[in-house]
Parts: structure tokens; sequence; C-alpha cells
């Protein structure tokens, strides 16, 4: 018969943290680079309408946004009308002078005359809205307009 002999046991070696440092910067800087910060909290509904024929716009920081449209359905206590946003808030439509001429103020003043600005106008929202929008940035000389849409069949809008 055989003799057995006790085994020690093994240890498992120590794993290296070395690297790990190494790793949770890659995370860091990854999360950073693919992360996009939205500018504005979107307050109304804003189903944009589709365009076959789109472009893209160059500049985005030469951009002045104001959204049209239903309030979200957080908001129904301001009511189910129509409504213009401008950055975070619920406006009039006499105060859509005064934020453009601020906004415009705060780019540098050789870039001025390149100034956009983009309606992002929900597909529900009636012309008339719209228009007032056109005749307040008619007054301040913004006459540089982009409709937002989204790519697709432009007979989607008549579903």
């Amino acid at each position: 018969m055989s003799i057995f002999k006790n085994k020690q046991k093994a240890s498992l070696p120590v794993i290296s943290t070395a690297s790990l440092p190494d790793i949770v910067f890659m995370l860091l800087f990854f999360f950073m680079v693919a992360t996009v910060m939205r500018k504005d909290t979107l307050i109304v509904k804003n189903e944009l309408p589709h365009a076959d024929q789109v472009e893209k716009l160059d500049k985005k920081n030469m951009v002045i946004h104001i959204y049209a449209g239903k309030p979200s359905s957080r908001y129904k206590n301001v009511g189910t009308e129509a409504r213009v946003q401008l950055n975070d808030k619920f406006a009039d439509i006499r105060e859509i002078q005064p934020f453009v001429l601020e906004e415009m103020k705060s780019k540098p003043k050789e870039l001025r005359p390149y100034l956009t600005t983009a309606l992002k106008v929900d597909k529900s929202t009636k012309m008339g809205l719209v228009g007032d929008i056109k005749n307040e940035l008619r007054s301040v000389q913004m006459l540089k307009i982009n409709y937002t849409t989204q790519t697709g069949d432009a007979i989607k809008n008549l579903e």
C-alpha cells in the first residue's frame, strides 16, 4: 500500500492592481467623449415633421433654437394650446425679440451676421404660431431661419 502524503494548500497568486487606474481612466475618457449634454430640456411636445430634402447645419454653435408645440404631459396645468419654449421655460411671443437679442450679444461681433434661427416645431402646431414667431424674428432682422425636421418621406406628415 502506498503512503498518502498531506499536500500543502496551494495559495492563489495575488492579483496585480497596477493596471487598474489605466482601465478606470480609459472608461472615464470613453464616457466623456461618448456623452452628449443636452442644452435645453424639452417642455413642449416635439414630434418633428418628415422631409426628404434635408441638409445638416455646419456650425451648431451659430444656431439659436426656438421650440414650439403643445406642452408635454408633465405640464398639463398650463393648458393644451401650443406654446413657445425659449431655453428651459415657456415664453410669450413678445419675449422672442429680447431672447434673440440677448443670444446675439453672447456671440462674437464678427459672427453675428452668420447666426441662424432654428425652429423646432411640432408637426401638429398651427401655422399661425409659426407666422407670429417669424414676424418677431423679422423685427430683429433675424432672416436666416432653419426648420428642423426628421429625414423621411414627406407623405408621412399627412397621416
